[in-house]
């Protein structure tokens, strides 16, 4: 069954955070059951795959509250209100790693968790960087790093990289790479 959001949609929103909102969304089925799911509500983000060269990558170790942990990943992040994919790419990429892109391409976009969360990941990847210092915010706690693809790619082999949308970045591009010599 699809569930259009109509008049038969009741919202509540309990929780209207910096970044995100929580809703709660409760309806009946067609079999008279009340039906409540949460929701968060996210702006948007971007995650950027900085191509070093022809065999080289950047990431970046960054730590995570949420899981108190320092995960190697993507440069990433929150699109800023009325900022566009491309600009919030070009952003991030230069405050997290210190690189300014000399060429910029969409490479797709995909729901992060759609099962409880609507954020649509905008996926970049850079060309032509020219490093010009990281621009962090204060309370960032990251570190950039470039790697040969193959050992960025045996990182999520052996469990170094855990964070999906690096994952997704990684091999999206890297399948590209693959095409583009075959």
């Amino acid at each position: 069954m699809i569930l259009a959001m109509d008049a038969s949609v009741h919202v509540k929103s309990p929780h209207q955070g910096r970044l995100i909102r929580v809703e709660v969304l409760s309806w009946t089925d067609e079999q008279g059951r009340s039906i409540a799911r949460e929701v968060v509500r996210h702006p948007g983000a971007v995650v950027i795959v900085p191509q070093l060269g022809p065999d080289r990558v950047v990431l970046v170790k960054n730590y995570r509250i949420a899981i108190d942990e320092h995960l190697w990943e993507l440069p990433a992040g929150t699109l800023e209100p009325n900022e566009s994919p491309l600009d919030a790419a070009t952003r991030e990429l230069e405050e997290e790693t210190g690189y300014r892109p000399g060429r910029i391409e969409p490479m797709g976009e995909f729901y992060t968790s759609p099962g409880f969360c609507d954020e649509l990941i905008h996926m970049f990847v850079a060309h032509d960087l020219t490093f010009v210092g990281q621009r962090l915010e204060p309370h960032e706690q990251i570190e950039a790093h470039d790697f040969a693809w193959s050992d960025a790619l045996a990182m999520i082999d052996d469990g170094q990289i855990k964070d999906g949308k690096t994952i997704a970045g990684l091999l999206m591009q890297s399948r590209r790479l693959e095409d583009a010599t075959a």
